[in-house]
Protein backbone atom coordinates (compact mmCIF):
# COMPACT_ATOMS: atom_id res chain seq x y z
CA UNK A 1 0.00 0.00 0.00
CA UNK A 2 1.41 3.43 -0.92
CA UNK A 3 0.47 6.40 1.27
CA UNK A 4 1.50 10.01 1.43
CA UNK A 5 1.53 10.53 5.24
CA UNK A 6 1.80 8.69 8.54
CA UNK A 7 -1.75 7.36 9.13
CA UNK A 8 -1.43 7.69 12.91
CA UNK A 9 -1.16 11.48 12.81
CA UNK A 10 -3.90 14.04 12.10
CA UNK A 11 -3.97 14.65 8.36
CA UNK A 12 -3.80 18.30 7.24
CA UNK A 13 -4.77 17.41 3.68
CA UNK A 14 -6.37 14.74 1.54
CA UNK A 15 -4.49 11.45 1.42
CA UNK A 16 -4.50 8.87 -1.38
CA UNK A 17 -3.92 5.15 -0.81
CA UNK A 18 -3.37 2.54 -3.50
CA UNK A 19 -4.50 -0.93 -2.46
CA UNK A 20 -2.02 -3.78 -2.76
CA UNK A 21 -2.48 -7.55 -2.41
CA UNK A 22 -2.36 -7.39 1.40
CA UNK A 23 -5.22 -4.90 1.64
CA UNK A 24 -7.33 -6.42 -1.13
CA UNK A 25 -10.48 -8.13 0.13
CA UNK A 26 -11.00 -5.85 3.13
CA UNK A 27 -14.18 -3.88 3.61
CA UNK A 28 -13.68 -0.15 3.15
CA UNK A 29 -14.73 0.63 6.74
CA UNK A 30 -12.25 -1.89 8.17
CA UNK A 31 -9.48 -0.46 5.99
CA UNK A 32 -10.22 3.05 7.27
CA UNK A 33 -10.27 1.93 10.91
CA UNK A 34 -6.77 0.51 10.56
CA UNK A 35 -5.49 3.38 8.42
CA UNK A 36 -6.95 6.26 10.43
CA UNK A 37 -6.02 5.06 13.90
CA UNK A 38 -7.64 7.05 16.67
CA UNK A 39 -10.36 8.60 14.50
CA UNK A 40 -13.83 7.80 15.90
CA UNK A 41 -15.78 5.33 13.79
CA UNK A 42 -18.70 7.74 13.66
CA UNK A 43 -16.44 10.20 11.78
CA UNK A 44 -15.35 7.50 9.34
CA UNK A 45 -18.90 6.39 8.54
CA UNK A 46 -20.01 9.99 8.12
CA UNK A 47 -17.13 10.62 5.71
CA UNK A 48 -18.16 7.57 3.67
CA UNK A 49 -21.86 8.51 3.59
CA UNK A 50 -21.13 12.10 2.60
CA UNK A 51 -18.86 11.04 -0.25
CA UNK A 52 -15.71 12.54 1.25
CA UNK A 53 -14.16 9.07 1.14
CA UNK A 54 -14.00 7.90 -2.46
CA UNK A 55 -12.73 4.83 -4.27
CA UNK A 56 -11.45 5.33 -7.81
CA UNK A 57 -12.96 8.85 -7.71
CA UNK A 58 -16.47 7.57 -7.02
CA UNK A 59 -18.76 7.28 -4.01
CA UNK A 60 -19.15 3.86 -2.46
CA UNK A 61 -20.50 2.17 0.66
CA UNK A 62 -18.84 1.10 3.88
CA UNK A 63 -19.18 -2.58 2.96
CA UNK A 64 -17.41 -2.21 -0.40
CA UNK A 65 -14.60 -4.79 -0.65
CA UNK A 66 -11.37 -3.25 -1.84
CA UNK A 67 -9.55 -4.66 -4.87
CA UNK A 68 -5.90 -4.59 -5.74
CA UNK A 69 -5.12 -1.35 -7.52
CA UNK A 70 -8.08 0.59 -6.09
CA UNK A 71 -7.28 4.22 -5.29
CA UNK A 72 -8.84 5.35 -2.00
CA UNK A 73 -9.28 9.04 -1.22
CA UNK A 74 -9.27 9.85 2.51
CA UNK A 75 -10.20 13.41 3.56
CA UNK A 76 -8.69 15.24 6.55
CA UNK A 77 -10.18 13.60 9.65
CA UNK A 78 -10.19 15.01 13.15
CA UNK A 79 -8.64 12.99 15.95
CA UNK A 80 -10.60 13.02 19.21
CA UNK A 81 -9.53 15.28 22.04
CA UNK A 82 -7.79 13.40 24.90
CA UNK A 83 -10.92 13.50 27.06
CA UNK A 84 -13.00 12.09 24.17
CA UNK A 85 -10.94 8.96 23.65
CA UNK A 86 -12.30 6.03 25.62
CA UNK A 87 -10.43 2.73 25.73
CA UNK A 88 -12.27 -0.31 24.43
CA UNK A 89 -12.84 -2.79 27.28
CA UNK A 90 -11.44 -6.21 26.40
CA UNK A 91 -13.95 -9.05 26.51
CA UNK A 92 -14.10 -12.77 25.96
CA UNK A 93 -17.03 -14.42 24.21
CA UNK A 94 -17.96 -18.12 24.30
CA UNK A 95 -15.66 -19.91 21.84
CA UNK A 96 -17.34 -22.55 19.68
CA UNK A 97 -14.30 -23.30 17.51
CA UNK A 98 -10.75 -22.00 17.24
CA UNK A 99 -7.51 -22.83 15.47
CA UNK A 100 -4.67 -20.74 14.03
CA UNK A 101 -6.81 -19.53 11.10
CA UNK A 102 -10.35 -19.17 12.41
CA UNK A 103 -12.25 -18.17 15.54
CA UNK A 104 -15.99 -18.80 15.90
CA UNK A 105 -17.76 -17.31 18.91
CA UNK A 106 -21.32 -17.41 20.20
CA UNK A 107 -22.32 -13.73 20.15
CA UNK A 108 -24.93 -12.66 22.69
CA UNK A 109 -27.93 -10.57 21.63
CA UNK A 110 -27.66 -6.84 22.21
CA UNK A 111 -23.96 -6.62 21.32
CA UNK A 112 -22.94 -5.08 17.99
CA UNK A 113 -20.35 -6.94 15.94
CA UNK A 114 -18.43 -3.68 15.34
CA UNK A 115 -18.51 -0.03 16.34
CA UNK A 116 -20.17 2.70 14.28
CA UNK A 117 -23.64 4.17 13.79
CA UNK A 118 -23.83 5.34 17.41
CA UNK A 119 -22.01 2.32 18.88
CA UNK A 120 -18.51 3.02 20.22
CA UNK A 121 -17.29 -0.56 19.95
CA UNK A 122 -18.47 -4.08 19.29
CA UNK A 123 -17.36 -7.71 19.42
CA UNK A 124 -14.43 -7.29 17.06
CA UNK A 125 -12.98 -4.28 18.90
CA UNK A 126 -13.33 -6.02 22.26
CA UNK A 127 -11.67 -9.17 20.96
CA UNK A 128 -8.81 -7.12 19.53
CA UNK A 129 -8.41 -5.41 22.90
CA UNK A 130 -8.30 -8.82 24.61
CA UNK A 131 -5.90 -10.25 22.00
CA UNK A 132 -3.69 -7.31 20.99
CA UNK A 133 -1.09 -9.51 19.27
CA UNK A 134 -3.62 -11.23 17.00
CA UNK A 135 -4.92 -10.28 13.58
CA UNK A 136 -8.71 -10.49 13.84
CA UNK A 137 -11.20 -9.59 11.09
CA UNK A 138 -14.93 -10.20 10.84
CA UNK A 139 -15.74 -12.74 8.13
CA UNK A 140 -19.44 -11.77 8.12
CA UNK A 141 -21.98 -9.79 10.18
CA UNK A 142 -24.82 -10.43 12.58
CA UNK A 143 -27.39 -7.81 13.51
CA UNK A 144 -26.97 -6.37 17.00
CA UNK A 145 -30.07 -8.13 18.35
CA UNK A 146 -29.21 -11.45 16.68
CA UNK A 147 -27.32 -14.00 18.76
CA UNK A 148 -25.27 -16.97 17.67
CA UNK A 149 -22.36 -18.11 15.55
CA UNK A 150 -19.98 -15.39 14.37
CA UNK A 151 -16.88 -16.17 12.29
CA UNK A 152 -13.66 -14.19 12.75
CA UNK A 153 -10.60 -14.73 10.57
CA UNK A 154 -7.17 -14.86 12.21
CA UNK A 155 -5.22 -14.73 8.95
CA UNK A 156 -5.59 -12.66 5.79
CA UNK A 157 -5.64 -15.85 3.71
CA UNK A 158 -8.50 -17.31 5.73
CA UNK A 159 -10.45 -14.03 5.53
CA UNK A 160 -10.21 -13.96 1.73
CA UNK A 161 -11.15 -17.65 1.50
CA UNK A 162 -14.18 -17.21 3.78
CA UNK A 163 -15.39 -14.21 1.79
CA UNK A 164 -15.05 -16.18 -1.45
CA UNK A 165 -16.91 -19.18 -0.04
CA UNK A 166 -19.77 -17.12 1.34
CA UNK A 167 -20.06 -15.14 -1.89
CA UNK A 168 -20.15 -18.38 -3.91
CA UNK A 169 -22.69 -20.00 -1.58
CA UNK A 170 -20.42 -22.81 -0.43
CA UNK A 171 -21.37 -22.45 3.24
CA UNK A 172 -24.66 -23.15 4.98
CA UNK A 173 -25.81 -20.68 7.65
CA UNK A 174 -28.96 -21.64 9.55
CA UNK A 175 -30.93 -19.40 11.93
CA UNK A 176 -33.81 -20.12 14.30
CA UNK A 177 -36.60 -17.55 14.28
CA UNK A 178 -39.87 -17.36 16.18
CA UNK A 179 -42.47 -15.60 14.05
CA UNK A 180 -46.00 -14.31 14.51
CA UNK A 181 -48.35 -16.48 12.46
CA UNK A 182 -49.10 -20.12 11.71
CA UNK A 183 -46.54 -21.03 9.03
CA UNK A 184 -48.17 -23.15 6.35
CA UNK A 185 -45.54 -25.04 4.34
CA UNK A 186 -43.00 -27.47 5.78
CA UNK A 187 -40.37 -26.01 3.45
CA UNK A 188 -40.54 -22.85 1.36
CA UNK A 189 -38.13 -20.77 -0.71
CA UNK A 190 -38.39 -17.00 -0.28
CA UNK A 191 -36.93 -15.13 -3.22
CA UNK A 192 -37.42 -11.38 -3.23
CA UNK A 193 -34.96 -8.59 -4.15
CA UNK A 194 -33.94 -6.35 -1.25
CA UNK A 195 -33.16 -2.64 -1.41
CA UNK A 196 -31.52 -0.52 1.32
CA UNK A 197 -33.02 2.88 2.11
CA UNK A 198 -32.77 5.51 4.84
CA UNK A 199 -35.57 6.88 7.00
CA UNK A 200 -36.02 10.63 7.47
CA UNK A 201 -33.92 10.35 10.65
CA UNK A 202 -31.11 8.64 8.75
CA UNK A 203 -31.75 5.13 10.09
CA UNK A 204 -30.99 2.25 7.74
CA UNK A 205 -33.85 0.07 6.55
CA UNK A 206 -34.34 -2.63 3.92
CA UNK A 207 -37.42 -3.38 1.82
CA UNK A 208 -38.53 -5.74 -0.90
CA UNK A 209 -38.15 -3.83 -4.15
CA UNK A 210 -37.65 -4.87 -7.81
CA UNK A 211 -34.67 -2.48 -7.94
CA UNK A 212 -32.94 -4.32 -5.08
CA UNK A 213 -30.34 -7.07 -5.04
CA UNK A 214 -31.42 -10.72 -5.44
CA UNK A 215 -31.95 -12.49 -2.13
CA UNK A 216 -32.83 -16.10 -1.33
CA UNK A 217 -33.88 -17.60 2.02
CA UNK A 218 -35.00 -21.21 2.59
CA UNK A 219 -37.54 -21.61 5.40
CA UNK A 220 -38.15 -24.97 7.12
CA UNK A 221 -40.89 -25.30 9.73
CA UNK A 222 -39.60 -26.58 13.08
CA UNK A 223 -42.67 -26.37 15.31
CA UNK A 224 -46.06 -24.71 15.55
CA UNK A 225 -47.23 -22.92 18.70
CA UNK A 226 -50.75 -21.89 17.73
CA UNK A 227 -50.44 -18.36 16.39
CA UNK A 228 -46.63 -18.52 16.48
CA UNK A 229 -44.15 -20.69 14.59
CA UNK A 230 -40.52 -21.68 15.12
CA UNK A 231 -38.67 -21.67 11.81
CA UNK A 232 -35.26 -22.61 10.49
CA UNK A 233 -34.05 -19.97 8.02
CA UNK A 234 -31.15 -20.87 5.76
CA UNK A 235 -29.37 -17.98 4.07
CA UNK A 236 -28.48 -18.63 0.45
CA UNK A 237 -27.46 -14.99 0.00
CA UNK A 238 -26.23 -12.58 2.65
CA UNK A 239 -28.15 -9.32 2.29
CA UNK A 240 -28.61 -6.86 5.15
CA UNK A 241 -31.63 -7.78 7.35
CA UNK A 242 -32.46 -10.51 4.82
CA UNK A 243 -34.28 -12.99 7.06
CA UNK A 244 -36.11 -10.24 8.93
CA UNK A 245 -37.40 -8.53 5.78
CA UNK A 246 -38.22 -11.73 3.88
CA UNK A 247 -40.30 -13.05 6.78
CA UNK A 248 -42.01 -9.72 7.44
CA UNK A 249 -42.84 -9.33 3.74
CA UNK A 250 -44.31 -12.86 3.75
CA UNK A 251 -46.59 -11.81 6.64
CA UNK A 252 -44.66 -13.54 9.43
CA UNK A 253 -42.59 -10.91 11.26
CA UNK A 254 -40.02 -12.10 13.79
CA UNK A 255 -41.04 -11.78 17.42
CA UNK A 256 -39.23 -8.85 19.07
CA UNK A 257 -38.08 -7.23 15.82
CA UNK A 258 -38.07 -3.49 16.49
CA UNK A 259 -37.70 -2.52 12.81
CA UNK A 260 -40.01 -4.85 10.89
CA UNK A 261 -42.18 -6.42 13.59
CA UNK A 262 -45.17 -5.47 15.72
CA UNK A 263 -44.75 -3.17 18.73
CA UNK A 264 -47.68 -4.91 20.38
CA UNK A 265 -46.13 -8.36 19.98
CA UNK A 266 -42.76 -7.07 21.19
CA UNK A 267 -44.36 -5.61 24.31
CA UNK A 268 -46.27 -8.84 24.94
CA UNK A 269 -43.11 -10.95 24.84
CA UNK A 270 -41.18 -8.41 26.92
CA UNK A 271 -43.75 -9.03 29.67
CA UNK A 272 -42.95 -12.73 29.29
CA UNK A 273 -39.24 -12.03 29.79
CA UNK A 274 -37.97 -11.75 26.19
CA UNK A 275 -36.28 -8.38 25.76
CA UNK A 276 -34.68 -9.12 22.40
CA UNK A 277 -35.44 -10.28 18.88
CA UNK A 278 -35.95 -14.04 18.60
CA UNK A 279 -33.37 -14.68 15.87
CA UNK A 280 -30.38 -16.93 16.57
CA UNK A 281 -27.59 -18.13 14.24
CA UNK A 282 -27.60 -21.71 15.47
CA UNK A 283 -25.87 -23.85 12.85
CA UNK A 284 -22.97 -23.39 10.46
CA UNK A 285 -21.62 -25.80 7.87
CA UNK A 286 -18.66 -24.55 5.87
CA UNK A 287 -15.34 -25.88 4.54
CA UNK A 288 -12.38 -24.82 6.63
CA UNK A 289 -10.89 -21.77 4.85
CA UNK A 290 -7.39 -23.30 4.65
CA UNK A 291 -7.71 -27.10 4.92
CA UNK A 292 -11.05 -27.55 3.16
CA UNK A 293 -12.27 -29.94 5.87
CA UNK A 294 -15.97 -29.54 6.53
CA UNK A 295 -16.79 -27.71 9.75
CA UNK A 296 -20.16 -28.38 11.37
CA UNK A 297 -20.72 -26.00 14.26
CA UNK A 298 -23.73 -25.34 16.47
CA UNK A 299 -24.76 -22.86 19.16
CA UNK A 300 -27.80 -23.79 21.25
CA UNK A 301 -30.65 -21.36 21.76
CA UNK A 302 -30.03 -18.90 24.62
CA UNK A 303 -31.88 -19.48 27.87
CA UNK A 304 -34.27 -16.56 27.28
CA UNK A 305 -35.40 -18.04 23.95
CA UNK A 306 -35.78 -21.55 25.36
CA UNK A 307 -37.84 -20.12 28.20
CA UNK A 308 -40.22 -18.47 25.75
CA UNK A 309 -40.71 -21.72 23.85
CA UNK A 310 -41.46 -23.49 27.13
CA UNK A 311 -44.09 -20.84 27.93
CA UNK A 312 -45.69 -21.25 24.51
CA UNK A 313 -45.76 -25.03 24.97
CA UNK A 314 -47.78 -24.61 28.14
CA UNK A 315 -50.23 -22.05 26.79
Amino acid sequence: MRKTENSEQPAPSVRMFQIDTEQAGQRLDNFLVRTCKGVPKSHLYKAIRSGQVRVNKGRTSADYRLRQGDLVRVPPLRLPAPNEARPVPPAAFPVVYEDDALLVVNKPAGVAVHGGSGVSFGVIEQLRAARPQSMLELAHRLDRETSGLLMIAKKRSSLVALHDMLREGKGRKHYLALVKGDWVNDRQHLRAPLLKWLTASGERRVKVDPAGKPAHTIITLQKRFGEYSLLDAELRTGRTHQIRVHLAAAGYPIVGDDKYGSDEVRAQFARMGLNRMFLHAHRLEIPHPLTGDMLRLQADLPDACRGILACLEQS
